[in-house]
């Protein structure tokens, strides 16, 4: 039985993405221990590439060749503007983030990265290099967050950040993320492969920017 296209684009992203999925701050956002500036910089960073990613669905979106795909394309567009975004300004206000340092903390090079490949993959106006990155961004938080124990943190910013990407919905998106890119992949292999493994390699670069630029 020959591997899923998706299996071979994550075997020749190793060792990162096993670094990514198996990560200091994953284990320390499963035991509630990451410090509260440490989870507020990598939350402001997170959020900073969030108009990218939209981006980056909306180009799926409009690149997609079935409506089937467009409306779960579509689904998800909706809760990350909704359910996560006020996530992002609930754990703000709990960390005690200020709109001034929200304002005044630069992108790391990690973050600069993130943004520079989404719209990178968006301007190409290709659908599978398009999911090449969203599944990437998705796949890889399903892939540690499925791995949380129980019980979750006490704190809805750690536990809730566990949970928005292990339920049973994002699950879903992703089994579909997969299959599409599985589908339509194939003949836009080497384009794929690129965007597949470098996205791989900021995401293992953006954990560890967490640790070396918490906010302050």
């Amino acid at each position: 039985m020959t591997n899923r296209f998706t299996d071979d684009l994550r075997a020749a992203s190793e060792p990162d993405w096993t670094e990514t999925v198996g990560h200091r701050f994953t284990k320390d956002l499963f035991g509630g221990t990451v410090p509260p500036e440490v989870m507020a910089g990598y939350l402001v960073q997170d959020y900073r590439f969030l108009d990218s990613f939209l981006g980056l669905l909306g180009a799926a979106t409009a690149g997609a060749d079935r409506l089937e795909a467009r409306l779960r394309l579509g689904r998800f567009v909706g809760m990350v503007s909704g359910d996560e975004n006020t996530y992002f300004l609930r754990a703000f206000a709990a960390l005690g983030v200020t709109d001034a340092q929200h304002a005044a903390m630069p992108d790391t090079h990690a973050t600069a990265g993130f943004k520079a490949i989404m719209q990178e993959a968006a301007a190409t106006r290709s659908y599978p290099a398009a999911l090449s990155v969203l599944t990437v961004a998705e796949w890889s938080y399903l892939d540690w967050a499925s791995r949380a124990p129980r019980p979750l943190p006490e704190t809805f910013v750690h536990a809730e950040w566990i949970t928005l990407h292990n339920d049973e919905d994002f699950q879903d998106f992703v089994a579909f993320l997969r299959a599409e890119l599985d589908r339509v992949g194939p003949p836009e292999a080497e384009r794929c492969h690129d965007l597949f493994v470098r996205a791989v390699a900021l995401e293992r670069a953006f954990f560890d920017a967490a640790y070396e630029h918490p906010l302050t």
